[in-house]
């Protein structure tokens, strides 16, 4: 015998009994659900917060009729027939915020400001640019309509109506919006409670002298800069070691106080791995082997009503994991009918990048825009997913599809931006 026989791992370049990205994606969203709870919060700290209900307006906007210009406010009987000039008496000047007192006739009219508030009978304002002044009147002749530059209460929105559905997320404008219905509260979903550790007897925490054979723990505050930026609120476990009964006391307790438990490492076949052998022992997980590079193994399940994701070790692999399998989920957990909308751009690749048909990879690229005016990126240095340089240098990802084989310079790519996404 010359060969060992040896299992498959994901070192290999194609792992038999792989998913393919697509296909563990919709797995882990068929395993979802919206989460409960909303509260009531005071409109200043809504912004990207998610609506609970339906908006209905109290009122309607605008709430009066008012001028959509500058000009006079005029009684649509006293427009001119076709080749006539009448002249009308002005009698008084409206602003806006201060509303006309009497009621305007016949012959006359009103110099009116853009938003103020039409006097009753009057239905038409000429805009001051098509009248001509003489003394205290106006001339004006046959162009104009009946009901012109006038807008109706309720134009805008009318009262009751829904204004904004359930699912949003509230944003600077829909925030603008409501203010201007003098709504000084909102009605929004609870945020989902994510409780965050690390595993790994190598791991330093911040702050702790440098130990042979250590590393400082990087993945925790990835993913809770990330999770705390969608508005997660985060249980910050630390670091648990690689200990059996701390593992098990650690998920027990991560379970009974949180939506959703993230952890990084020890999802893999390692004599030290026990993060596999607790979750077995105390919950419904799946290991997965995903067709996809970097961060091919991924634990995902529950533990009790708590779901449950194990992304891997490397730092490259928790944030490419993250956002593409880990974001989508909690979107849908937190009640966003409306997700980020995450776009892609084609870009020339500036060189040639080596690929294995049969897995989807996501290299760290930089995107930028060419003397011609074209969409080019390149990738940032090495790509191993271990190297969370690649990822601070990049500001998109290269996504190379399942079945694509190596790239060459010159050829069109996809890539998904950085700001989409942070």
């Amino acid at each position: 015998m010359n060969r060992v026989d040896v299992q498959s791992s994901c070192s290999d370049d194609d792992e038999a009994d792989t998913l393919s990205v697509d296909a563990a994606l919709l797995k882990m969203l068929n395993a979802v659900a919206e989460k409960s709870g909303s509260e009531h919060i005071p409109l200043t700290s809504a912004v990207d917060r998610i609506l609970a209900a339906p908006f209905l307006s109290p009122i309607n906007v605008p709430s009066h009729r008012n001028a959509a210009v500058d000009g006079y406010a005029i009684i649509h009987t006293d427009l001119p027939s076709s080749g006539e000039i009448k002249t009308l008496n002005i009698v008084g000047r409206i602003v806006a915020g201060h509303p006309y007192k009497g009621r305007l006739k016949q012959g006359e009219c009103l110099q009116i400001m853009t938003g103020a508030q039409m006097p009753d009978a009057a239905d038409t304002v000429i805009m001051q640019e098509h009248v001509e002044i003489h003394d205290n009147t106006i001339h004006i002749d046959a162009r104009h309509k009946n009901g012109q530059n006038v807008r109706q209460a309720g134009e805008d929105i009318q009262q009751n109506h829904t204004v904004l559905e359930a699912g949003i997320k509230l944003t600077p404008p829909q925030i603008g919006l409501i203010a201007s219905l003098g709504i000084s509260e909102v009605h929004v979903k609870t945020p989902l409670t994510i409780a965050v550790f690390s595993t790994g007897d190598e791991l330093l925490s911040l702050g702790e002298p440098p130990r042979e054979g250590c590393i400082y723990d990087s993945n925790r505050y990835s993913m809770i800069s990330a999770l705390k930026k969608i508005g997660c609120k985060v249980l910050d476990m630390g670091i648990i070691a690689d200990d059996p009964e701390q593992l098990r006391s650690a998920f027990k307790l991560a379970s009974n106080s949180a939506d959703v438990i993230f952890t990084s490492g020890g999802v893999s076949v390692g004599a030290a791995d026990y993060t596999k052998q607790i979750l077995a022992e105390t919950g419904s997980i799946n290991f997965w082997k995903v067709a996809i590079k970097p961060g091919r193994p991924i634990a995902f399940g529950h533990i009790d009503n708590t779901t449950f994701f194990g992304l891997p070790g490397n730092p490259v692999a928790v944030m490419v994991t993250f956002y593409q399998f880990a974001l989508p989920c909690l979107q849908k957990m937190m009640g966003l009918t409306t997700p980020l909308i995450c776009p892609t751009i084609q870009a020339k690749s500036t060189h040639s990048i080596r690929k294995i048909a049969g897995r989807t990879e996501f290299q760290r690229g930089f995107l930028s825009k060419n003397n011609d005016g074209e969409w080019e990126v390149s990738t940032t240095g090495k790509q191993g997913s271990g190297i969370l340089r690649s990822m601070s240098d990049a500001n998109a990802f290269i996504i190379l599809e399942h079945e694509r084989p190596s790239i060459n310079k010159g050829d069109w790519v996809i890539t998904q931006p950085f700001s989409a996404l942070f």
